[in-house]
């Protein structure tokens, strides 16, 4: 079980009030875990990624272990940590401003 951990504002736009749980098929992967966000909160579709790059939003940000993983591959495997639920998947708003 995949644990997810979502701004405020995508927590209150999917409906959840804590930690999004997932169950993965396979390997755990920035791809696969959003893949599985996305068909279980459709509202949520077009808000991380662009709806038709895929690509990550430009003000999110994606962390794991302390690690900020935003520029890795999407494919890469996340950490055992990450996979075994023993760690969460940490989507982040950031904040830009000046």
């Amino acid at each position: 079980m995949i644990r997810v951990v979502l701004p405020f504002h995508l927590r209150t736009l999917a409906g959840v009030s804590g930690e999004v749980q997932l169950e993965i098929a396979g390997v755990a992967t920035q791809r696969s875990i959003l893949d599985a966000l996305e068909a279980r909160f459709p509202q949520l579709r077009g808000t991380i990624r662009d709806h038709d790059t895929r690509k990550r939003r430009a003000m999110i940000r994606f962390y794991v272990c302390q690690e900020d993983l935003t520029h890795e591959s999407a494919d890469a495997p996340l950490p055992e940590a990450v996979a075994a639920g023993r760690e969460p998947f940490y989507v982040i708003g950031a904040i830009a401003g000046g």
